[in-house]
């Protein structure tokens, strides 16, 4: 594995593998909506893709959604373009989906996420929640109703790492696909000042120094 792909595993990749596979408990056939296609959400569908889910990615950006569809995502949803986000979904999956993430962490994703569920679905909270957006709103009576599981998943515990570099290096999973660029020490101050406006497509790596 080259050290810019080993770089890029960091917390996204191994954090999606967590929510998928451990927590998700995501199997072949199911339908996983991905909410969100940032760095950790680009890292889920390559996953659930992986292990045999039908995958559907949903963002505000087309370069983002095109690189979804182009690591294993079956459908994508433009969440500027239709009016309801979830009824898309579920439209999508055929009755909605099996597992759910919310890869971002906001309100929208977070409802979206849980509203988007078939009977008996999970949710896993991947993206942080945090100061105002700490206490989204959640459907609960959709919740109740059709008996959903709502998980949370942080990071991922040591012992699983081999089970995730286990399909890395099967080829199963091909991390290196999610590098989008490549930049310098330097250039990674303006990267970071930049993350609130999620500029970059995939995942961005320090190479040069």
């Amino acid at each position: 594995m080259a050290f810019d792909t080993a770089a890029s595993l960091g917390c996204r990749f191994a954090t999606s593998f967590r929510a998928i596979v451990d927590q998700g408990k995501t199997s072949a056939g199911q339908w996983v909506a991905v909410h969100g296609c940032g760095g950790v959400g680009l890292s889920a569908i390559m996953i659930a893709n992986a292990v045999g889910a039908n995958v559907v990615g949903v963002d505000v950006a087309h370069d983002k959604l095109a690189l979804a569809r182009e690591l294993g995502a079956v459908a994508t949803i433009n969440a500027k373009t239709v009016a309801d986000v979830a009824e898309a979904v579920i439209e999508a999956t055929r009755g909605g989906a099996h597992v759910s993430i919310d890869a971002l962490g906001a309100p929208t994703t977070c409802f979206n996420s849980v509203s988007c569920l078939r009977k008996r679905g999970k949710h896993v909270q991947v993206g942080l929640l945090l100061a105002d957006h700490s206490a989204p709103r959640i459907p609960m009576s959709k919740v109740v109703a059709n008996e959903l599981e709502l998980l949370g998943s942080h990071g991922m515990p040591a012992h699983r790492y081999g089970a995730m570099l286990a399909m890395v290096e099967s080829g199963k999973l091909r991390p290196e696909r999610l590098i989008g660029e490549r930049i310098s020490l330097e250039q990674s101050i303006g990267a970071l000042m930049a993350m609130d406006r999620f500029p970059s497509v995939g995942v961005s790596v320090v190479t040069r120094f």
